[in-house]
């Protein structure tokens, strides 16, 4: 899934800057309209008092949610502004697009995710030491943290069942990026099909009980984003409650969770 993000991405971009496989103007000009020019861009503090002007702004918006991956800051808007604006302009690109197109966007969001993951797990540990040290809490050897919230009383699934949860995924903010629950349709996957955590956490429950696995970023997505909300080096939180283990006849061919 990340991959395909990046790639969309990178493509979106490629297309806004004019296309970044011939360096040349964008192959899916069509439109009999004249080109927009320096002067007709728009200003950064522009109203959105029209539907078009709404419109434009959301595809921005959703844009920023796919160039996720890249980690931009402040710092980095005038020159991505600058890209954008000469590709929809049909301005001569500044820079070569060959040479810093295609390869060099991943070479861009590896780099910056390292230095993102870093700070994150920075600023997860004074959590996962106060989870680890809560009533009732069991920390295991691959740094899991369970929590039993509701026993169960059914049986406890292997790694080669099916199961059937509801569960929400919180940051450790409590920004919910996943949830079955507000969903109203639980999930159904293969345990050995999830992240580490939740194959490793859900083990310890029993249909029917409700607990709630820490999961450090080893037992989660490790360095990669993950959406927009779950950046490189994320601890997650899920609530999750266990409803049944399926037998194979009975679960449907694919029901996965978005994330886990």
């Amino acid at each position: 899934m990340r991959t395909r993000s990046l790639f969309i991405a990178s493509a979106l971009v490629c297309a806004l800057l004019a296309g970044c496989q011939d360096g040349s103007q964008s192959t899916t000009e069509t439109s009999s309209a004249p080109a927009a020019t320096a002067a007709d861009a728009p200003a950064a503090d522009a109203d959105l008092a029209t539907d078009e002007q709404k419109t434009l702004y959301a595809m921005g918006f959703e844009l920023s949610k796919m160039i996720a991956p890249y980690s931009l800051t402040s710092k980095d808007l005038p020159a991505f502004q600058k890209g954008l604006t000469d590709g929809v302009t049909k301005a001569e690109p500044k820079v070569s697009l060959e040479s810093y197109g295609g390869p060099k966007f991943a070479e861009l969001a590896k780099s910056r995710a390292a230095v993102v993951a870093e700070a994150q797990k920075k600023e997860a540990q004074p959590f996962l030491e106060k989870a680890a040290a809560e009533a009732g809490a069991k920390k295991t050897d691959s740094g899991l943290i369970y929590v039993e919230l509701t026993p169960g009383t059914g049986k406890q699934p292997t790694t080669t069942d099916q199961v059937k949860v509801h569960y929400t995924g919180t940051l450790i903010d409590g920004t919910v990026f996943d949830s079955s629950v507000q969903r109203g349709q639980p999930a159904t996957f293969p345990l050995a099909g999830v992240i580490k955590c939740w194959t490793e956490g859900l083990q310890l429950m029993k249909v029917g009980g409700k607990g709630k696995l820490i999961c450090p970023p080893d037992m989660a997505y490790g360095d990669a984003q993950k959406g927009p909300l779950i950046k490189p080096g994320s601890t997650l939180v899920f609530e999750v409650e266990l409803l049944e283990i399926m037998a194979p006849s009975e679960a449907p061919a694919v029901q996965v969770p978005a994330h886990p």
